[in-house]
């Protein structure tokens, strides 16, 4: 491809031809200055190279996590004996979400505030790190494309572009960044970075942990009266939570949880997901956190019927396969039966489980089945309620209206808002626990409430 350098200097060829109507000499130093070019052009064009002097590899975890910024990274090794300008142009996956565009890797890890690059600088022999990030905001199998490759002769007359095959499959799970963060704040011992809060305290629990001196603030019932004889002394037992206790997740993934939730990040970008793969987010999270503590973990998937069922079990196979379930989940246009999932779930699940329901409130004939099914849980199950809220009704209700317009749409939200607390009072009158949160907040806020309930004894 010819670039603006060689058009500019072609066009001195029709300046020199017009003036040999006045000066007729100058018609064979057009002619050479034609053929000069060409020359140059064809030399350009030779010296430019192909994409042989080029080594590249793209790299990314083969399974990419729902709904947040995965890094793939591109590494550039250049054979060449001289300094070349790249352009590069990656192809992620249809439906994707480009974060930020290419990056030097060297820079982002030293800490600075590394530059966006429309064209990659390459020294002679040099291989160097690239990184973008990608959105996947829908699970599914996927693949990504070819590395487009585009840079100049040494002259700058001729544009070479060149089409690297690098097409790799690549499948989109509910968010593994998130267990994989949380794991390695464990480690760390610094959970509160991510919201995640620690909620036992001395004596909660049923199960003998230790035992420590007493001290004046701690309740009499915890008092080791056979330990205290032995050593003549006071001495306090600690407790902690049972281990082995059921958690059983129910999925809606009827009509109302098809709908998307539009996110705004802090960059300025804004990207949309459905209300079901923010929940899957969220239950892929707390069956981790819920089978690292010792729990069993199961999972009811219903609309109008029930779709799966994986009764409660502990262990790594266990929660693969809870896993792979969520992985190939798919709403339907339907609208969900509560009765029937709850009816299904009584009738096979009959050890006391804390039993966690993700839904929407969905209008008033949801809100009526909703009332009537989820208290016949209590009191043999621990029934928690989660309902996902759009951030834009909240957004909506707080506006100061200036159009007309606007004074509907605020009074419509707050309707909404108003029937959604009514609701939800409603059910913790009847037994039923609940947790109404925003989408952006909802993973880590569920496992806080798992967290609280657990250390409390109620399971």
């Amino acid at each position: 491809m010819l670039t603006l350098r060689w058009y500019a200097l072609a066009l001195a060829i029709p300046a020199l031809l017009l003036l040999t109507v006045f000066f007729p000499a100058l018609l064979l130093l057009a002619l050479i200055a034609g053929l000069g070019l060409i020359l140059l052009t064809v030399i350009d064009h030779r010296a430019a190279g192909t994409a042989e002097q080029f080594r590249l590899t793209r790299q990314h975890d083969h399974k990419l996590s729902l709904g947040v910024a995965n890094p793939v990274r591109l590494e550039i090794e250049s054979r060449a004996l001289r300094p070349l300008s790249l352009t590069i142009k990656d192809e992620p996956p249809l439906g994707f979400v480009v974060v930020d565009r290419l990056r030097l890797m060297d820079e982002a890890e030293a800490g600075g505030a590394p530059t966006p690059l429309t064209q990659v600088p390459l020294a002679p022999r040099e291989t160097i790190l690239l990184r973008y990030h990608v959105r996947p905001v829908k699970r599914g199998d996927y693949q990504f494309g070819h590395i487009n490759l585009r840079w100049t002769g040494p002259l700058g007359l001729f544009t070479r572009q060149a089409t690297v095959k690098a097409d790799t499959p690549v499948k989109v799970y509910p968010n593994i960044y998130e267990i994989r963060r949380y794991e390695l704040l464990v480690r760390r011992d610094q959970l509160t970075e991510m919201g995640v809060k620690s909620v036992r305290q001395r004596g909660e629990g049923t199960a003998f942990e230790s035992l420590r001196d007493y001290t004046p603030d701690d309740p009499y019932h915890v008092i080791n009266w056979k330990a205290t004889a032995r050593r003549g002394k006071p001495i306090s037992t600690d407790y902690e939570p049972e281990r082995s206790q059921r958690v059983v997740i129910l999925i809606d993934v009827g009509r109302m949880m098809r709908s998307a939730i539009r996110v705004d990040d802090p960059g300025g970008a804004a990207w949309s997901m459905a209300k079901v793969d923010f929940v899957l987010n969220s239950v892929l999270l707390l069956s981790y956190v819920a089978s690292r503590k010792g729990d069993q973990v199961g999972l009811l998937v219903f609309a109008d019927q029930v779709k799966a069922y994986l009764p409660p079990e502990p262990g790594a196979a266990h929660f693969q396969k809870l896993l792979d379930t969520m992985y190939a989940l798919g709403s339907e246009a339907v609208e969900a039966d509560y009765g029937r999932a709850i009816t299904y779930l009584k009738a096979r699940q009959k050890k006391r489980s804390l039993v966690v329901l993700f839904t929407d409130l969905s209008g008033a004939r949801a809100s009526e089945t909703l009332l009537t099914h989820m208290p016949r849980l209590a009191p043999h199950h621990v029934p928690l309620l989660v309902t996902i809220r759009d951030p834009m009704l909240d957004s909506e209700a707080r506006q100061r209206p200036e159009q007309p317009a606007a004074v509907y749409q605020r009074a419509v939200a707050e309707q909404l808002i108003d029937e959604r607390r009514l609701l939800l009072d409603k059910l913790g009158r009847r037994g039923v626990l609940t947790l109404d949160v925003d989408a952006a907040h909802l993973s880590v806020d569920v496992v806080n409430r798992y967290l609280q309930l657990k250390g409390r004894a109620l399971i």
